[in-house]
């Protein structure tokens, strides 16, 4: 029997093959063709195992993936892509974090509590969508009680129906002013619910999160939270009515059930720099602090059982996704038992000038079309040429040599140098048609570029 997450993935991303997937990632991420190919296919497993029997299934374990390469040549990126593209609960953690002083081991089980948290909000807006109809039905009827309290006549007499009809046509003609927004001008009384005593965990044991003991469940009745009358307008009355009658249609139970659920089958953990933890021979003292933080990591990569206030959440099927530079140190100094949870390695290439023109222009948020967009909103139409663009690449692949190479996020700082002035200037120009040219990118950035100690601290 096939087995899918429930109200999930299936529907959107269970078609794509593993060359749709590249293609799509494309749109978003210059080059690095194997590391795409291999979350594709990372992805398109994971869609697999999904129709396998529940009991070879749970044989199956991801093939979690080392990316290696400089900074910004997209390695988050085409993490990041891939969990939107999958709908995917995703989480960005940085490994060096876990090394910090007063470390005692519970934050490296917290990158899967935070990914729950994600994953309840991604379920929660899902339901939200599902009853919103249902809940501003509600709340129109609630707003019609206020502006024209429910009478019931007692018995069944030809008076009594007729009073019924009337109460009945002037509660529809209500309605129909409610609608059209002839009552906007009006106020209503609401019932606002004040702010409840807020949530804590008693700490007992090693960590706050081993003990889920919630005081609000403990103790309902004394933190409800009371109502106050509120006076407000029928639209204001009517937004906060329906996100009222929202939260009463969606069972927060049932949303962290399959919140738990779909962390466990389609989650993607992202930890970033983990060459920062990784033993090399240049330094002694921190490594005995490097290859613990190393064996805090295993037990989550390979599988464990995680407390959460939304239930025990098994990490055996989440997807973990590795980076790093591995400047100093090389993978294989990281702890031979991490080294093999994850056995697909990929490098990406560092970016030079002719990928820096194609991150300018093809993607969908390529860069020039980003700064085109928002002076639009000035009124002002700006334009680069080829030539502009091609010296924007070349002068960021100079500076990432001479400098230190931080790949794309160069980009932003020339471009933003590049258009200091026009930015600054565009609400109170008279010429809004601008046009950018290879001699204006050298205009802006002449004293700059000739100066190398000023390139290194503004560029």
């Amino acid at each position: 029997m096939p087995i899918y997450l429930p109200g999930t993935t299936k529907s959107t991303a269970d078609s794509l093959t593993p060359r749709q997937i590249v293609a799509e990632l494309d749109k978003f991420v210059v080059g690095q063709t194997q590391a795409k190919r291999a979350v594709a296919v990372a992805l398109r497993n994971r869609m697999r195992r999904q129709k396998l029997s529940p009991e070879l299934a749970e044989e199956v374990a991801p093939k979690n993936i080392l990316m290696i390469g400089p900074t910004g040549v997209g390695k988050t990126e085409i993490a990041r892509r891939l969990a939107r593209l999958a709908q995917s609960p995703f989480i960005k953690v940085e490994a060096s974090k876990f090394t910090e002083v007063g470390y005692v081991g519970r934050d490296v089980e917290s990158m899967v509590r935070d990914l729950t948290e994600l994953a309840v909000d991604m379920v929660r807006d899902e339901r939200l969508v599902e009853v919103r109809e249902r809940a501003k039905r509600n709340a129109e009827e609630r707003v019609l009680d206020l502006l024209l309290p429910p009478i019931k006549p007692a018995g069944n007499s030809d008076e009594v129906n007729a009073a019924r009809e009337r109460v009945q046509r002037t509660r529809e003609k209500f309605r129909e002013q409610l609608m059209a927004g002839q009552l906007d001008s009006r106020r209503v009384e609401v019932d606002v619910r004040g702010k409840s005593f807020p949530s804590f965990e008693i700490v007992a044991g090693s960590s706050v999160e081993e003990i889920d003991i919630n005081m609000k469940d403990m103790l309902p009745s004394l933190f409800q939270g009371h109502t106050r009358k509120r006076s407000m307008p029928i639209p204001e009355a009517l937004k906060y009515l329906v996100q009222e009658e929202e939260q009463k249609l969606v069972d927060m139970e049932s949303v962290g059930r399959a919140a738990v659920e779909r962390v466990e089958q389609a989650g993607i953990i992202f930890i970033d720099e983990i060459d920062k933890i990784a033993r090399h021979e240049s330094t002694h003292g921190p490594d005995v602090s490097r290859e613990g933080v190393q064996r805090d990591i295993l037990p989550i990569v390979e599988g464990t059982p995680v407390n959460t206030k939304h239930g025990i959440v098994r990490t055996d099927h989440i997807l973990f996704i590795a980076a790093g530079a591995f400047s100093v140190s090389k993978p294989a100094d990281l702890i031979p038992e991490l080294q093999g949870r994850f056995p697909i390695r990929v490098e990406l290439q560092a970016l030079g000038t002719e990928e820096f023109v194609r991150i300018l222009t093809e993607p969908r948020g390529a860069l020039v079309k980003q700064y085109t967009a928002l002076l639009a909103t000035e009124g002002v139409e700006l334009s680069f040429n080829t030539g502009a663009i091609d010296r924007v690449a070349e002068l960021a692949t100079l500076v990432n040599e001479s400098a230190e190479n931080i790949g794309a996020r160069r980009l932003h700082t020339v471009m933003e140098k590049i258009l200091e002035e026009i930015s600054f200037e565009a609400p109170d120009m008279t010429e809004k048609s601008i046009a950018i040219d290879a001699a204006y990118v050298d205009r802006m950035l002449a004293d700059i570029i000739k100066n190398e100690d000023r390139t290194r601290y503004i560029l």
